[in-house]
């Protein structure tokens, strides 16, 4: 009797998070608590951004799909998620309509670090987007410009790839390639999507 009443409660503030989302503020519902997230430092928007640009500028170049940033809500069986970077290949982002709100699992999914985040993006959404079946999962350290890279294995991630160099090849996001130093440089930004747009 104690869980059916604390899962109604839980039903209850997640239709109270869908009355009172605001597209001006970052906010997620977790594990039935209304999550508020604080302004990000300029590194993190820079990575966020420049990242943003590179896989966006691939995606539309080659038509597979669509890529969110920052303000997309994730909607998973318990949880909703504002990922700061997801793509959505073309067998889902077909159906999308332009006045839609909430969308499903991503395939491929960037969560860029801050100390307010870390936790959760390390354990909770480590955990839920490995069971709602996102392919990939890229977690972005923006003060030790560093990029993890996690395929799904079964129903777990496997760490692929740690680094701060070298070249990062997306499996969720078909012909993605990009240096890592990339998503750090703008120098090296413009240069790599100069390239992709080739």
């Amino acid at each position: 009797m104690a869980i059916m009443t604390s899962l109604l409660e839980e039903q209850a503030l997640r239709q109270e998070f869908y009355r009172t989302v605001d597209e001006n503020r970052k906010m997620e519902f977790i594990n039935g608590e209304i999550i508020f997230q604080p302004p990000v430092k300029l590194r993190h928007n820079s990575a966020c951004g420049l990242l943003y640009h590179l896989i966006n500028m691939h995606v539309i170049t080659h038509d597979l799909g669509f890529v969110g940033l920052e303000k997309i809500l994730i909607t998973l069986t318990r949880n909703d998620y504002e990922p700061d970077i997801c793509f959505f290949g073309t067998e889902k982002s077909i159906h999308f309509d332009d006045d839609q709100m909430q969308f499903p699992s991503p395939d491929f999914v960037v969560e860029v670090l801050s100390p307010s985040t870390e936790k959760n993006d390390r354990v909770i959404k480590f955990e839920d987007y490995a069971a709602h079946g996102v392919k990939e999962y890229w977690i972005i350290h923006p003060e030790k410009e560093l990029v993890e890279q996690y395929l799904l294995s079964g129903e777990a991630y496997e760490l692929t790839l740690k680094s701060g160099e070298g070249v990062i090849r997306s499996v969720a996001i078909p012909g993605f390639s990009i240096p890592v130093r990339a998503i750090f440089d703008r120098k090296l930004n413009r240069e790599t999507l100069a390239q992709l747009v080739q």
